[in-house]
C-alpha cells in the first residue's frame, strides 16, 4: 500500500499538497483519497483518478492535481468472488471481514473492488476551502453535501485497515464509489447492492510519503479524534 500522510493530520486540518496525482498513480491503479484544500472525494480505479464533487458528479482528474491524503496499491485480483444481494453497508463489512478471515487477514491490509449493480448508493463528497488547522469535522460540516444513487451499475473500491493502524488511516473499512459510466460517485456511508463480483487483494507492506514542509510539524497528531472521525467515515456529525 502507498499512502499519502496520515488520517489524523488530515482530521486535524491538514489539506495541502503532499504528492500530485502523476506521482500517486505511479504507486497503484486501486485506491482512494481527497485532493488538495478537500476539494472532493477521489476514486481510483483501472489507472485513473477520479474527482466527486459535492453534487455527486464525476470527472477525471489532471495529473498536476495536488493530493494531501490518499492509500493506493495494484489490484492482481489474488482472490476473486460473488456476492449476492447486500442490504445495507454494515452486511457488507460483515461479509468482507469474513473473507479476509478465511486468509488470516485481519491484521494486514486489503483492497477490494466490486463491481456490481446497485439498488442505492448513499454518498456525501465537498469541494475545497483553503484553510490550515480547521478540523475535518469542522470542513465537512461547512460544505460537504450528501445525496444518492438508484439502480446504478459502478464500481465500489474498498479498502480495509486494521484496527492498530488506526490514525495512520480509517481502522477497518472505507468504501468509495464510481458509476460505470464515470458520472458519478463520493465517499459511501450506505448502500443496497443487487449483487456483484469482487476482487480482493492481501497486503503486506505499507510505504508511506509524509508532508516534507515545516507546517506539518505544528500539528500535534496525535490530538485528533477517533470519535470524530469515525463520525465522518460514516457520515455523521
Amino acid at each position: 500500500m502507498y499512502q499519502i500522510s496520515t488520517l489524523n493530520a488530515l482530521a486535524l486540518g491538514y489539506t495541502r499538497k503532499v504528492v500530485t496525482v502523476a506521482d500517486l498513480l505511479a504507486h497503484g491503479d486501486t485506491g482512494l483519497g481527497t485532493f488538495e484544500n478537500l476539494d472532493g472525494e477521489m476514486i481510483v480505479v483501472d489507472g485513473h483518478c477520479y474527482r466527486a464533487g459535492d453534487d455527486g458528479s464525476v470527472t477525471e482528474t489532471d495529473v498536476s492535481t495536488g493530493v494531501p491524503f490518499a492509500s493506493v496499491g495494484w489490484l492482481k485480483g489474488s482472490c476473486q468472488f460473488e456476492l449476492g444481494a447486500v442490504p445495507n453497508v454494515a452486511r457488507l463489512k460483515d461479509l468482507l471481514n469474513l473473507k479476509i478471515e478465511e486468509g488470516f487477514g485481519l491484521n494486514s491490509m486489503h483492497i477490494v473492488r466490486i463491481d456490481g449493480f446497485f439498488e442505492k448508493v448513499n454518498a456525501r463528497s465537498e469541494n475545497g476551502l483553503r484553510t490550515q488547522h480547521v478540523e475535518l469535522k469542522e470542513l465537512l460540516g461547512m460544505n460537504q453535501k450528501a445525496f444518492a444513487f438508484e439502480n446504478v451499475q459502478g464500481s465500489l473500491v474498498c479498502l480495509y485497515y486494521p484496527d492498530y493502524m488506526e490514525g495512520i488511516n480509517a481502522a477497518g473499512w472505507h468504501f468509495h464509489f464510481v458509476s460505470e459510466d464515470k458520472t458519478r460517485g463520493g465517499h459511501v456511508f450506505d448502500l443496497s447492492m443487487v449483487s456483484g463480483s469482487a476482487r480482493l487483494d492481501k497486503i503486506c507492506q505499507l510505504e508511506m510519503q509524509l508532508p516534507t514542509e515545516a507546517a506539518f510539524d505544528t500539528y500535534s497528531l496525535t490530538k485528533a479524534s477517533q470519535k470524530d472521525i469515525k463520525q465522518v467515515e460514516q457520515g455523521k456529525g
